[in-house]
């Protein structure tokens, strides 16, 4: 089962978000050989969930940690 995606994480610098394994920055996992995948509020702002049609689960924190 994938895990939840968090709409705003606390530091999605630190966190490569292109599969589902969220691997920390230094050790990705992929073995693509590119870099690390940002968190679309880092490309695209805090509210871009709204721009994309998403809307949080009732009851769910916006800020999930993993």
């Amino acid at each position: 089962m994938a895990k939840n995606f968090p709409l705003n994480p606390k530091h999605p610098e630190r966190i490569c978000w292109g599969c589902d394994r969220y691997c920390a920055t230094d050790s990705l996992a992929c073995g693509n050989g590119s870099g690390r995948t940002m968190h679309p509020a880092e490309t695209q702002g805090e509210q871009w969930y709204l721009d994309w049609g998403i809307e949080p689960a009732p009851g769910s924190p916006k800020n999930a940690k993993l």
